[in-house]
């Protein structure tokens, strides 16, 4: 009879977020990995294969349970489309505030050279940007915003802020760059 596994792998990427979001994925070692899930060595790889394997399955659980929980606003279709845009920053930049973005992170790491980070992020930021879309649509429909604004561009700006204001959250100590920068790119478009 097989035996049990002693660790929960939705334990195991929870902590590893921590970890990698801490550290950076070079600077990650498996020695602390292990000592904080009681993960053990043959138990990883035999489940993942590689470290690298195992940063692309914590960065799908982090987009899913952090990054995720962001996003509810915007897909709140009952809420006023600026205001779930707002919402959706402030629930953003209380992620950011203390560690920064495993997201990002991981793109200013190893996007360059890694074809599944640059996958991963243009999948997640290519979603993000179609919820800011939809908002947009609605805030235009309720006449929250002009009607000769170009929805699209908006929306892209919304995302790249996203982006780079948890660089900025990391260098800046934590300011609320974020959401001033994106309550002036709201205020330029609204009605």
């Amino acid at each position: 009879m097989p035996k049990k596994a002693q660790y929960d792998l939705s334990d195991v990427k929870m902590f590893a977020i921590e970890i990698f979001t801490e550290h950076g994925f070079a600077n990650a070692s498996m020695d602390e990995i292990i000592a904080r899930t009681q993960f053990n060595r043959r138990a990883f790889y035999i489940e993942f294969g590689s470290k690298k394997a195992f940063l692309y399955a914590v960065l799908n659980t982090y987009i899913s349970s952090h990054l995720s929980k962001c996003q509810e606003s915007l897909l709140n279709r009952s809420e006023p489309g600026t205001l779930a845009i707002e919402n959706y920053f402030r629930a953003y930049h209380q992620l950011i505030l203390s560690q920064g973005c495993l997201l990002v992170n991981s793109i200013s790491e190893l996007g360059r050279v890694d074809i599944e980070i640059q996958s991963i992020a243009r999948h997640y930021y290519d979603s993000l940007q179609l919820c800011f879309i939809s908002c947009l649509e609605r805030a235009q429909k309720h006449k929250e915003i002009r009607a000769d604004i170009n929805i699209e561009s908006v929306a892209l700006q919304l995302t790249c802020f996203t982006q780079g204001f948890a660089i900025s959250s990391i260098l800046q100590d934590g300011q609320n760059d974020v959401l001033i920068a994106m309550r002036q790119l709201l205020k330029s478009v609204e009605n």
